[in-house]
């Protein structure tokens, strides 16, 4: 026996075959277990991305929405993102200031294809999501300053509601020069808020102007100009005195933009998301340092009005002075007031997990 065994390991003949199959096994094992991983890798890449715009989706809701509701929203975006699995609401809240908070959750057991040879049938996969959305404006608040010019001209604020693709106005200032001749150019401006078609007068001021030997007299706030050997005195009056101007609720809009008509001027119509035009809007924090706006650049007028603060906001209507030019020539004086709070726009809300 033991002369046979020393002939068997001396020997050089015989087939590999069966040392080829017994190291076949283990290989097969490693590359399937690749395999596997790799599915996995892919599987929790593609769950990511999904809950991730599940979570996203979930802030633009309004705030009256049950947790119930909000869960199974979430589920739905997670699944029509191709989401596997199962995607949980962790948590939602809304702070007093209206930022509002999200953290989310998914897990999902991927079945295993080779890693089942050693009795694993599947593998759990887990991701996670936070989100964190900013307050956004709801109302803002229009009230004239002083209007001028010798071309009549309207201003709207034009908004779209979410899930709408056509505009609905909601403010309208109407303005018509009052034909004094003077080099300014004053006249009498209507704010309106707007309903549908119905117009609701909520501030008017009428501004006179009469020609006068000199100032001496002149009343505080009048307005007073020299053109050759003429003085002219102007005098406004905005009722009521100390009303608030026209508010105007701007929750339920995904979209604003402002709009100024000038049937007699160079460019008809001008407007603030319109590149070509939007550079005739002044923006800033008083009527002394509101600056002009860049030139091809569109202008988001949720932006644009201050959370909780009042800027000043003017108008060039076109006239012979070509722009860049200083805020003093600018014809449409209106300061604005914005409150900000929770809003279902989606652009104030960012990944945090």
């Amino acid at each position: 026996m033991l002369r046979v065994a020393r002939g068997f390991a001396r020997s050089r003949s015989g087939s590999m075959m069966p040392l080829f199959f017994l190291s076949l096994v283990p290989l097969l094992t490693v590359v399937g277990f690749s395999v596997d991983y790799t599915d996995a890798v892919e599987t929790r890449s593609n769950m990511q991305e999904a809950l991730d715009a599940a979570t996203l989706s979930i802030t633009t809701l309004p705030t009256t929405t049950t947790t119930v509701a909000r869960q199974q929203s979430l589920q739905d975006n997670f699944t029509a993102n191709n989401g596997q699995g199962t995607a949980t609401l962790v948590s939602f809240s809304i702070a007093a200031d209206g930022t509002s908070t999200a953290q989310t959750s998914a897990s999902f057991a991927m079945p295993t294809n080779f890693m089942s040879i050693a009795r694993i049938n599947s593998v759990p996969v887990a991701v996670s999501s936070g989100v964190t959305k900013a307050p956004a404006l709801v109302q803002a608040t229009f009230k004239i300053d002083k209007a001028s010019g010798w071309w009549n001209k309207t201003v709207y604020l034009w908004g779209t509601q979410f899930g709408a693709t056509t505009a609905q106005k909601l403010l309208q200032i109407s303005y018509s020069y009052n034909g004094a001749g003077d080099p300014k150019g004053y006249g009498t401006t209507t704010v309106y808020t707007v309903s549908g078609t119905n117009l609701t007068q909520v501030q008017q001021q009428v501004c006179s102007t009469n020609t006068v030997n000199n100032f001496n007299n002149a009343p505080a706030g009048s307005i007073q100009q020299t053109s050759g050997n003429k003085n002219y005195l102007t005098t406004c009056v905005t009722t009521p005195a100390n009303g608030t101007g026209a508010v105007i609720d701007v929750s339920q809009m995904n979209s604003l933009y402002l709009e100024m008509d000038v049937p007699s001027g160079g460019k008809t119509v001008l407007k603030s998301n319109d590149p070509t035009t939007s550079n005739y809007l002044f923006i800033g924090a008083s009527d002394t340092t509101a600056v002009e706006q860049p030139l091809g650049v569109p202008i988001d007028i949720f932006t644009a009005v201050p959370c909780g603060q009042t800027s000043t906001q003017a108008w060039e209507d076109g006239g012979s002075l070509p722009l860049p030019e200083p805020i003093t020539n600018a014809d449409f004086f209106y300061s604005v007031t914005g409150k900000c709070d929770f809003n279902q726009r989606p652009s104030l809300t960012a990944l945090t997990q």
